[in-house]
């Protein structure tokens, strides 16, 4: 990996060095960002990566978590996490700059937030929730494109024996909007269902899908394939990225709702096509839609695991052998393999797709995406009191931190009420 000189100074004890020799001799050694992190990219790349990792097919979840927050507050709140994001990268961004220019220019994110928080259970607390992102990703991928793969086969094969575990050992095997106006479209009710308390949980289990989609967890490590120096290339990716998601998101959440209203589900290819009724889009159009989700899924869920396999080939690989050789080919295709099998097993045995987008959100992006960012600009920075960046900054900190305790709490009881209808390896995925 090139440096140009700069120098890695990680704060966790297995990380830290005293000079530049022991950290280029420790940076050698580590197979992790050898192999995995290797810093050749320039801006558009970060774009690109960022892209793939925040404009998932997880967008088609929007239209249903539209159906917990209703026009005003769902368009009121995808705007808000969209500005709230955009700041979020951007602070984490120039934190990651200041490090360099400081000779700590930080590849991991555990690394960086153990460094500024100068606290060692701050690295395992990053170390879990990315894992848990990671995790929570790949399942939903698979669920996903197995789900995918299910509604085309239904169409072709209505009578199809099939089930979608079936479909979902079909994709993890492939891993290692039109709609039509006619007289049998569905009616439209934008009234938001359920008792006062239901829909306070649902609108707060909203917002934490809304977490997941515009989530990222993986920035540091994003920005660490740009060859040094990163400065002023990340906002460029990032201004690439949002463009796309100027387009996309506002896209799918309006045109999604307005069509199908608070029927809409977390898949909204599984509303084109309900289980009873005809189809509502052709099906050339059906077909071509799950071509190009696939194609996204793949991509992201690579993007994801990035971290995951960088964990795995820091402990199990030989930097001084080739990347190519047996004594590291083996050990990523075993490790890697048994990742992908165990996220396909959790998807085929618990397909809540909805909620677990919800959960992961709730748990995982808050606090990595909406939360850490400002800490550590905060921590870094250290702007005055009385200054408008440092309240704004506590004040993000401080509704997001009880965006996240509530959405945990009501993905988890929606899971629960969900279980209450569910049996292992079911042949649908739950809202």
């Amino acid at each position: 990996m090139t440096t140009n000189g700069n120098q890695y100074f990680p704060s966790h004890p297995d990380f830290h060095y005293n000079n530049s020799i022991e950290d280029d001799t420790h940076r050698d050694e580590d197979a992790g960002a050898t192999f995995v992190l290797q810093s050749k990219g320039n801006w558009w790349h970060a774009g690109f990566h960022l892209t793939t990792a925040i404009v998932g097919p997880t967008i088609l979840t929007l239209p249903y978590a539209f159906g917990g927050m209703g026009w005003t507050f769902g368009l009121f709140s995808l705007t808000v996490a969209a500005a709230v994001t955009f700041y979020s990268y951007f602070l984490m961004a120039t934190v990651l700059d200041n490090c360099e220019k400081q000779g700590r220019r930080h590849i991991r994110f555990r690394e960086l937030a153990s460094d500024i928080l100068g606290s060692g259970w701050m690295f395992y607390f990053v170390v879990s929730v990315q894992t848990t992102i990671n995790m929570g990703v790949g399942v939903g991928c698979i669920l996903l494109g197995g789900e995918c793969v299910q509604i085309m086969y239904s169409n072709l094969d209505s009578g199809g024996q099939l089930k979608l575990y079936h479909f979902i050992i079909m994709f993890d095997r492939d891993h290692c909007m039109y709609i039509s106006r006619s007289s049998e479209a569905p009616s439209k009710d934008y009234s938001i269902k359920g008792s006062n308390l239901t829909r306070v949980f649902n609108a707060f289990s909203s917002m934490s899908i809304l977490g997941t989609i515009f989530g990222n967890g993986i920035l540091p490590e994003i920005q660490a394939t740009l060859a040094p120096p990163a400065t002023g290339k990340m906002f460029k990716g990032l201004c690439m990225c949002y463009g796309v998601i100027s387009v996309t998101f506002y896209s799918v959440a309006v045109t999604g709702y307005w069509a199908f209203g608070n029927n809409a589900k977390s898949n909204i290819l599984k509303s084109i096509m309900p289980d009873e009724g005809p189809t509502l889009a052709p099906t050339w159009l059906l077909a071509l839609s799950i071509c190009f989700v696939l194609l996204q899924l793949f991509a992201i869920a690579l993007v994801y695991s990035q971290v995951a396999y960088e964990i795995m080939e820091k402990k199990s690989a030989d930097v001084k052998q080739s990347i190519f050789a047996m004594r590291n080919l083996l050990p990523r295709l075993v490790l890697r393999s048994l990742y992908i099998i165990v996220c396909a097993f959790i998807a085929a045995m618990l397909p809540f797709f909805g909620d677990i987008n919800a959960l992961v959100g709730a748990i995982g992006f808050i606090p990595l995406d909406f939360i850490l960012p400002m800490l550590l600009y905060n921590m870094s920075f250290k702007p005055p009191r009385n200054s408008a960046t440092y309240w704004i900054n506590n004040a993000i900190m401080v509704v997001f931190t009880g965006v996240g305790i509530m959405g945990t709490i009501s993905s988890v009881r929606q899971i629960a009420i969900d279980a209450k209808r569910f049996k292992l390896f079911s042949s649908n995925a739950f809202d």
